[in-house]
């Protein structure tokens, strides 16, 4: 299908924007008024260029508070309008989103309102252009989408269509399912655009928390299957209102929405994921020097040298960590996955717009392709073939199982971006969404999963006001996390984080059936419906940490309730 974005939807001047979209690979753009006003180029010059770069201009907007007025002010419209019209056509646009009226001035006539729209519509055919009528979902008397149509209906022009928009649709909880009562030619536009689910006014919600289909909770690509089953034949244009995209990079918000409107499609048309990885294959630090006795206390042993590169296999159980000798401080800068078929994975990426990175490989190493996660990390789509690079190894057995869990950082430009590569590159879906309390604000954080729970990885945003918490870290699963604990704390005791008695007070408070070994042993301890979770933090080095869990029953969680003490330990120093 035709693929649209609305220029609010990114950040910079009007020509930086053209340029990303169009770098982005989008057919089309709607122009947003603000923007042609700052631009110093006349509208001959932005259609000019829009052409250039192989963009049709599918929609200008918006055009405000215009029906069901008194007719003094309906002749002050009409000169607007007619304003607007000389201006599309300087642009080459032949269609106008008018939205409804939020005015206190609006009157309550449905028949006036049609009467209005018919008559906006007769004038905008004179200029060879439609009107595509929209109900904002604060619209002061239309504000449902049937609504609307109901009035599009009594007005009876063929320049007269509805506008529909996911997030005025899906925010007021109304059914999509009437969608497929309008007829399809009627249907002019269709606006596309996800929002968390936030309890606030939805003016506010509108304009600074909608994000790309895919990053928050509506249900899309369900509307858009009533719309295309409406028979409509326009484009899907993204159109989104976020404070975070007006400060990002204009290249990677367009490049982002363009991936989810290639995800949105696959979902449509039933794509399934070619090989949603299957667990983790390893985690890759770079490392100076400091990690490998953290690893040798943790039970780890060092099985293998890559032939050519300065990296080391540590394993235990079926937990595989590579140590990179860069000489940098300790970061988590690869993971590699399980995948049944790495080179569909491969092309599953590519297709989402993650090209596979450049590596340089010796004539008999294993190929190992890895696409960028947005903060860099790079993420390997791997078989078994890779270990052949180590050599041959005996099995390391030890209290330590699998790798359970990854947590990596993001800026905060880049956190809608980060939850979207995963859910459509790596296949994986959406657990908790959580805002953790830290010492010096919210820390944002999400996890996700394979629908076995295999492949856990969580979140975090990078940043709470002014304190950098860069912090990533690598959980391995064990059977007996207090064996672990009981051995480290006779063996390394500075291993571990220290968890302060307050903790374990109130733990106790909660829960009287906890084992008073954990306050000993600095082991912390969280329970849902279906399960247990104990755990314990090591202390940092560079930028990463390690963490040693235990899940019983049926527990799918990752010990949030304890993320509040781990973080102020750390900002604390003892890290």
């Amino acid at each position: 299908m035709r693929k649209s974005i609305a220029t609010v939807s990114v950040s910079g001047t009007l020509i930086e924007k053209l340029d990303a979209i169009a770098a982005a690979g989008f057919d089309g753009v709607e122009i947003f008024e603000n923007d042609l006003l700052t631009c110093p180029l006349p509208p001959e010059e932005i259609r000019a260029r829009a052409a250039d770069l192989g963009l049709g201009i599918d929609l200008y907007q918006p055009f405000r508070d215009f029906e069901s007025v008194p007719a003094d002010l309906l002749e002050r419209n009409l000169r607007r309008a007619e304003h607007k019209f000389r201006v599309m056509e300087r642009l080459g646009a032949d269609l106008l989103l008018v939205c409804s009226n939020v005015s206190p001035q609006a009157i309550g006539d449905d028949e006036l309102a049609a009467a209005q729209l018919r008559l906006l519509a007769e004038r905008a055919a004179e200029h060879g252009i439609r009107i595509a009528y929209e109900a904002l979902a604060w619209g002061r008397h239309v504000n449902e989408y049937l609504h609307a149509w109901r009035v599009v209906r009594m007005a009876d022009h063929p320049n007269l269509g509805t506008c529909l928009d996911s997030f005025h649709i899906l925010s007021r909880g109304s059914d999509p399912i009437g969608i497929e009562a309008v007829p399809g030619e009627k249907i002019f536009f269709l606006q596309l655009a996800d929002a968390p689910l936030l309890a606030m006014d939805v003016l506010q919600w509108s304009r600074h928390y909608r994000c790309f289909p895919g990053q928050g909770n509506f249900d899309v690509a369900g509307l858009v299957r009533h719309v295309l089953n409406a028979g409509y034949a326009g484009p899907l244009s993204l159109e989104v209102f976020n404070d975070h995209f007006r400060q990002a990079d204009t290249g990677r918000t367009a490049r982002d929405g363009m991936r989810s409107l290639i995800a949105l499609e696959d979902t449509l048309y039933g794509a399934a994921h070619p090989a949603v990885p299957t667990g983790f294959s390893f985690a890759e630090l770079a490392d100076n020097g400091q990690v490998g006795g953290m690893l040798t206390a943790l039970g780890f042993a060092r099985t293998g040298t890559h032939p050519t590169k300065p990296v080391e296999l540590w394993e235990q159980g079926g937990a595989r960590l590579l140590l990179n000798a860069t000489g940098e401080d300790p970061a988590l800068v690869a993971i590699g996955l399980d995948s049944p078929d790495p080179g569909g994975a491969v092309k599953h990426a590519e297709s989402l717009l993650s090209p596979v990175l450049p590596r340089e490989r010796a004539p008999r190493e294993a190929r190992l392709d890895a696409v960028a996660a947005p903060d860099g990390t790079q993420i390997f789509f791997c078989d078994t073939a890779w270990l052949d690079d180590f050599g041959p190894s005996e099995p390391v057995s030890g209290e330590i199982t699998r790798i359970d869990h990854v947590a990596l950082t993001q800026p905060w430009h880049q956190f809608d971006e980060a939850e979207l590569f995963y859910r459509s590159v790596l296949g994986l879906s959406p657990q908790e969404s959580l805002e953790v309390p830290d010492p010096y604000g919210l820390l944002r954080s999400k996890a996700m999963s394979d629908p076995g729970g295999r492949v856990r990885m969580v979140i975090n945003l990078a940043q709470v006001g002014a304190k950098d918490l860069a912090w990533q870290h690598v959980a391995l699963a064990c059977d007996d996390v207090v064996a672990i604990a009981r051995r480290l704390r006779a063996e390394h005791p500075d291993l571990l984080l220290p968890i302060p008695a307050n903790y374990y007070d109130d733990l106790e408070a909660r829960h009287d059936d906890v084992d008073p070994a954990l306050r000993e042993l600095g082991v912390l301890y969280d329970r849902d419906e279906h399960g247990e979770f104990l755990h314990l933090y090591t202390v940092t080095v560079g930028r990463v940490f390690f963490e040693i869990v235990q899940r019983t029953g049926g527990y799918q969680g990752y010990g949030a309730a304890n993320a509040p003490i781990r973080l102020a330990i750390q900002h604390a120093g003892h890290n």
